[in-house]
């Protein structure tokens, strides 16, 4: 049985990730647009409130006056539900990750981590599979071709990289002994897995940057191609939402490089929620480097290179590290 106190402390912490997350999500797409700015020798966003600040207030006051409407020939429910399935699904991933060690408070140790599942890797690999739902769902239930090329173009892709993504986190589980997140962060207490395994950190951080649609990923959105993709029948706040889910999913995969690849909270002299945040931010800004960089590829590449390339790899990697940890165990 779950005490009062314990389910108190689960539901403030509930509360403390949707508000950071949220927060932080906003403050992404102000950032995303400044770096970009500054990498085109342009100065962004400046002008609702000091260092236009404000920027992400007024982008949330926009959307929720624009008029939202329904295509007459679109699966009505489906088409409602489809921008929820994107944001919650990236929200629902943030109840297995370890923020930082149990801290000590009125003498009660308090995890800091909502559910410290046993086997929190399955949990991030089945939630990412559901996040394929929204965009499948929201290309199909407008009933426009270019939004179901788009939401095809996402489903192909998302389930293509998921195997790499998956594959990636083998060598990860048979470095740690664990399904357990907390586990595999105490297990890169002596080297993170980013340098002892770098080819796993390889085709993970690019299986990343594709499950999050993004450049050089972002086919089901390919603007000059296919419009806008899969959302472009939505408006008002249900076309935010898509974009919301993105940059939720964009922290939860910048969390999820930080606990398997970089050691998670461990570092020297900072608190341990700090060295936390400062990886995350850090794995963001390396995405947001990479739009500012990179040109799309071509679907054919973007599928041979994840079939020809990156699912090999991963199978010959697993193959390696569990031969090489057999024969240092041996």
């Amino acid at each position: 049985m779950i005490d009062g106190v314990t389910l108190l402390l689960t539901l403030i912490k509930l509360l403390l990730i949707f508000a950071v997350v949220l927060t932080l999500a906003a403050y992404l797409v102000l950032a995303e647009r400044k770096i970009l700015a500054r990498m085109q020798l342009r100065h962004g966003p400046n002008r609702a409130g000091p260092f236009g600040l404000m920027q992400p207030l007024a982008d949330v006051i926009k959307l929720l006056t624009k008029e939202d409407l329904l295509p007459t020939s679109a699966d009505k429910w489906l088409f409602l539900l489809a921008p929820g399935l994107a944001a919650i699904t990236a929200l629902l991933a943030f109840a297995v990750v370890p923020f930082s060690p149990p801290v000590t408070l009125f003498g009660r140790e308090i995890p800091m981590v909502v559910c410290d599942l046993n086997i929190g890797v399955l949990y991030f690999l089945g939630l990412s599979s559901l996040a394929v739902y929204g965009v499948a769902l929201g290309g199909w239930a407008a009933n426009s071709k270019y939004s179901l090329l788009g939401g095809i173009r996402g489903l192909a892709q998302l389930i293509s990289y998921e195997l790499s993504m998956g594959l990636s986190l083998v060598p990860v589980v048979l470095m740690a002994r664990s399904f357990s997140l907390t586990d595999i962060v105490y297990a890169q207490q002596g080297l993170p897995f980013m340098i002892s395994n770098p080819v796993a950190f390889f085709i993970f951080i690019i299986s990343v940057l594709a499950e999050s649609r993004r450049v050089p990923f972002d086919l089901p959105e390919a603007e000059n191609e296919i419009v806008a993709g899969f959302h472009t029948e939505y408006s008002g706040m249900r076309f935010g939402l898509f974009f919301v889910g993105e940059y939720i999913n964009m922290i939860i995969l910048g969390s999820m490089v930080t606990v398997f690849f970089l050691g998670g909270w461990l570092g020297p002299v900072l608190p341990p929620i700090v060295w936390f945040m400062l990886k995350v931010l850090a794995v963001a800004f390396v995405f947001i480097w990479i739009r500012g960089t990179l040109p799309r590829l071509r679907y054919d590449q973007l599928m041979h290179f994840g079939w020809k390339f990156l699912i090999p790899l991963a199978l010959v990697n697993v193959l390696v590290t569990g031969a090489v940890l057999l024969w240092l165990r041996g």
